[in-house]
């Protein structure tokens, strides 16, 4: 969980909603049965309702959670057509990017950086301008497309802090920065013991 973006920006929102869930954390190279019978694609996160209905992707776990509670409106700029379009750049070509930079040995018909400029190109520029106008991308508090997008712009800059941190993207470094340090993000970061059958409830 501590890895992967999808299940990090879901929890922000379960976290921010205030909303309590059964945490399981999983190992992903050894999946329990028991996530196979939830969701047979074996993807993290799922979450399952009461009732019986499963939610097997973040950005709709988000927003159920935001429909449970939104203390601070995160929910609405999600649905604007400027909103639309952030997540589906991070959540598609960016992604990819994303990817290929991480993971340039898989990727040889291209070099890291040049996969590095296209992932700037597509978003990371794009959002350095926006965040030239306003704190956050739709005003001067987060939204659940800025908590949605942090994860995944978080791990573009790990892959090399160095050039991250010397970018011409001061905008989208104090935003990202900004967020790194809320206690939000602090207490989604905690870590668990992989979860075995048989053990007890763990609220999140």
């Amino acid at each position: 969980f501590r890895r992967c973006p999808y299940a990090m920006r879901a929890r922000l929102a379960l976290r921010y909603a205030g909303v309590s869930v059964i945490l399981r954390e999983v190992v992903l190279r050894d999946k329990p049965a028991q996530l196979l019978e939830i969701s047979p694609k074996g993807t993290v996160p799922v979450l399952l309702l009461p009732g019986g209905r499963v939610l097997d992707q973040s950005l709709d776990i988000m927003r159920w959670a935001c429909s449970q509670s939104d203390p601070d409106q995160w929910l609405a700029p999600s649905h604007t057509e400027a909103g639309k379009t952030w997540l589906s750049i991070n959540d598609g070509p960016f992604k990819q990017w994303l990817d290929r930079y991480k993971y340039p040995e898989r990727h040889p018909e291209h070099t890291a950086q040049q996969h590095r400029d296209q992932g700037v190109a597509t978003m990371l520029a794009p959002m350095n301008e926006q965040l030239h106008k306003t704190p956050y991308l739709f005003g001067p508090a987060p939204t659940l497309v800025d908590m949605a997008l942090m994860p995944f712009v978080r791990q573009f800059a790990q892959v090399d802090p160095g050039w991250f941190a010397q970018t011409e993207m001061p905008a989208l470094r104090r935003w990202l920065d900004t967020l790194l340090a809320s206690a939000l993000f602090g207490q989604v970061m905690d870590k668990y013991d992989p979860w075995q059958p048989g053990q007890a409830d763990l609220l999140f």
